[in-house]
């Protein structure tokens, strides 16, 4: 059959910092191409729509499936499903992807029958299953499947995941994927899973706190594969066992390969295991993302990180003595006042690492999309970007959003400002003589996107497709029926160490 994979465009964040190459995507399409199937990808964030029609009209799937990751994409992608469907009345069309699999019903109930099932879980495996038994309709009771008609039991968790490695030549105009200076940049894929459980996050929650790990060989015939001389690791914690980091350091160093690398990890994580970091920064780690989420103690208890501001402080001061980089990620509390937002603003301008500010989020699939839903201010999918206040401020929404931009200015100029710019002149001039004009292009961005009065007036637009909250409301912590998609594997649990 001829398969479309679709992924949407870009959101808000994502239209200055990065555009990642669609990985989950890739793995999919490698697996539809292993059983024989006609596939294509056209990426939003790179084409636009009319691209994306006249690709249709000349391709003419049997079957178009869409990335769904962010919850703020929902709108786009129920919009062209039914004008897909009004186009190719008899395309199946299907949903997959991390956001997706916390709302299957939602999305099939919006669309009014353009959306004909949603895949649940990791879409490799279960995708083929699907596409094989579209011809019969016999998809109701598939694993993972949900229609209007009923959903089969949970998705099993992909006995191998280096079986599927990434179809990266159907990702076209590869140029355009970067992250700030890793321009070009491709993704690669390490391990699989959280063990951990932190409050705000469903990386956890979707796996089923399972963490599982690519072979060392699979992992260097996909790194071998990559044409790009950035490679941003997508692992939710990178090197958390650190033999694993050290066995493809090996092999990466044995064979000569140079990449320059992108990470995220935990600063504990960092603390405990800096001799594997320490070996890859030899070997070309260059920028580290760790998600700290707060500055003082109660923060992190609120977010249960598992982590404190001794440990958070020992790991920035690790990485300053390796000379890498560090990007961190702070998240914005709607009780904020404006006091506390200059208290954030002061530390920030006292370390040396990058600070970025995202909002506390209640998130289909976290544990606070059941414990703080009934706060919640609006249910319109394109506000839930961690970039908007989705929960009552104890300012007033105007002044929090004037405070937040204010914030994320001041940040931004502490990097990207004269001084900023006079530095990164040498790293923008090697770029611009190889034709790359992403991260330059992202220089000047920022006040486009980024405005108090746009934040606040997307508050305003009218509502075509609602949030359903949760039926249950809770006050403790959610059992794992409520939050899993997949049920976790007892091995892959064991293993961990959150």
């Amino acid at each position: 059959m001829r398969v479309m994979l679709v992924h949407p465009s870009p959101l808000m964040y994502s239209e200055i910092y990065l555009r990642l190459e669609p990985l989950g995507m890739e793995r999919v399409a490698a697996a539809l191409l292993e059983a024989k199937h006609e596939v294509r990808i056209v990426d939003l964030q790179i084409f636009l729509h009319p691209d994306l029609f006249n690709e249709l009209a000349q391709f003419k799937p049997d079957a178009v499936g869409f990335s769904l990751n962010y919850l703020a994409n929902v709108p786009e992608v129920v919009d062209l499903a039914r004008e897909i469907k009004r186009r190719l009345k008899s395309c199946f069309i299907f949903v997959g992807g991390h956001s997706a699999s916390f709302i299957a019903t939602d999305l099939l109930a919006h669309s009014e029958g353009a959306i004909d099932c949603v895949v649940r879980g990791e879409g490799e495996a279960t995708t083929v299953e699907l596409i094989d038994a579209i011809r019969d309709r016999a998809i109701a009771k598939l694993p993972g499947i949900v229609t209007a008609e009923g959903s089969g039991p949970m998705p099993p968790l992909l006995k191998d995941i280096d079986r599927f490695p990434p179809a990266r030549h159907l990702a076209r105009k590869r140029h355009k994927y970067f992250i700030s200076v890793f321009d070009p940049s491709a993704s690669i894929e390490f391990t699989r899973g959280c063990p951990w459980d932190c409050s705000f996050c469903s990386a956890w929650t979707f796996y089923g706190r399972s963490y599982r790990q690519s072979s060392p060989d699979a992992i260097i015939r996909d790194l071998e594969s990559v044409q790009e001389p950035n490679v941003f690791i997508v692992d939710d914690v990178a090197f958390i066992h650190p033999e694993h980091g050290e066995a493809i350091a090996r092999e990466i160093e044995r064979r000569g390969i140079k990449k320059r690398y992108y990470l995220e990890t935990r600063a504990d994580v960092l603390c405990r295991n800096r001799e594997v970091f320490e070996y890859w920064h030899r070997l070309g780690l260059d920028l580290m993302f760790m998600g700290l989420e707060a500055i003082d103690e109660e923060g992190l208890k609120a977010h249960r990180k598992r982590s404190s501001l001794d440990i958070n402080n020992r790991a920035l001061e690790i990485a300053r003595k390796m000379g890498l980089q560090v990007a961190i990620n702070l998240i914005a509390d709607p009780d904020w006042d404006e006091r506390r937002f200059e208290i954030v603003r002061e530390w920030a301008m006292s370390i040396d690492e990058i600070v970025h500010l995202t909002v506390t989020t209640p998130y289909p699939g976290t544990e606070t999309w059941f414990t703080e839903s009934r706060k919640l201010t609006t249910l319109d999918y394109r506000l839930f970007d961690i970039q908007h206040a989705v929960l009552p401020t104890r300012l007033p929404l105007r002044k929090f959003y004037q405070e937040l931009v204010k914030t994320q200015a001041v940040l931004n100029r502490k990097h990207l400002g004269f001084s900023g710019l006079w530095n990164a002149s040498s790293e923008a001039a090697r770029l611009l003589a190889r034709g790359q004009t992403n991260f330059v292009r992202m220089l000047w961005k920022f006040n486009r996107v980024y405005s108090q009065e746009r934040q606040y007036q997307d508050h305003s637009r009218p509502i075509k497709y609602s949030m359903t909250p949760p039926q249950v409301h809770t006050e403790t912590r959610p059992t794992g029926e409520q939050l899993y998609v997949h049920n976790p594997r007892p091995a892959a649990v064991s293993a961990s160490t959150g």
